[in-house]
Order: structure tokens, then sequence, then C-alpha cells
């Protein structure tokens, strides 16, 4: 059972992920990477790892992707040609993708793979994790922290209005 949901959330990952690549609306890619974060935050969470799965959902699906939008909404990248055809046809992969998401959440829930088997040998809890994090990698934590900084700096930059051009 729990090869069956891994190989349906492995494809709907891609899924979404290939919709996300190939979507001119840029706020219709972002639904779509988001979908495919869902995914594969249950992934993580079938093969025994819970924490990953609530970062990915919380720093991934829910931050950054606040963070793209707010970038695509402050440069006004929204697309000029409007899309023909009925709504079912603009809607229907998302929606299928999220049903998707939704029925293998529930079979994750029902199922509950991970219960008895109780904690493996690699388990690392959220203490050991942040150890490692803020003392053996404080640095590349630091560079990363800085990079994001630079480029919300260069968001705002490009994104602003001069006066002369009002």
């Amino acid at each position: 059972m729990a090869t069956v949901i891994f190989y349906i959330l492995g494809f709907t990952a891609l899924a979404a992920t290939a919709m996300c690549i190939t979507r001119r609306n840029p706020v219709h890619a972002v639904i779509y990477l988001v979908n495919a974060f869902f995914a594969l935050a249950l992934i993580f969470y079938l093969l025994g790892a819970p924490l990953v799965a609530a970062w990915e959902i919380i720093i991934y699906a829910g931050a950054i992707m606040v963070l793209f939008l707010f970038i695509i909404m402050m440069l006004e990248l929204a697309p000029t040609e409007e899309l023909r055809g009925p709504g079912w046809l603009r809607w229907g992969p998302v929606v299928l993708l999220g049903a998707v998401l939704l029925g293998c959440t529930l079979l994750l829930v029902v199922a509950q793979p991970m219960a008895g088997t109780g904690d493996p040998a690699y388990y690392a809890t959220p203490r050991d994790f942040g150890y490692a994090l803020f003392e053996r990698y404080a640095l590349a934590v630091q560079i990363v922290s800085f990079q994001l900084l630079f480029a919300a700096v260069g968001a705002y930059y490009v994104g602003r209005v001069e006066r002369g051009r009002r």
C-alpha cells in the first residue's frame, strides 16, 4: 500500500512541476509549485520524516511561495492576454492534482504506515537538527540569509516606481 501511495505522490509531484514550468501565468505556476511541494511533503512523511514534511509545508509551501507571490505582484508580471476556453480546462489540472493529494493524505492518515515501527536508527530529533544547523553549519545559514536579504533588496530596487515615470 505504501509503495502505491509513494508512486502516486511521485507522479503527482512530477506532473505538478511540469505544469508549473509550462504555465504562462506566473500565479498559476506558483499554485502548481505549491501542489508539488505538498506532494513532496507527503513523500517525506511516508518515508518516515514527519519533521521534514512539516518544514516542507511551513517553509517552502508557506513562506517561500508568499515571497514569490509578493515579487510577482510587485513586478506586475500578470499575463497580458486573456485565456480562452471553458473554466474547467484552466482549473481542471490543479483540481485533479489537489484531489489526488487529498486522497493520498487521507490514505496515509487511515493506514498510518509508521505506526508501530518505532523510531528508526537514523531518526534525528529537532534538537539534533538545530544543533547541526546552527553549530556545524552556522556559516552556511548566515550566507543563505544574506542571499535572501540581497534578493529582497534587489526585488525592491527592480520593482520600485521612479518619481519621473509616474
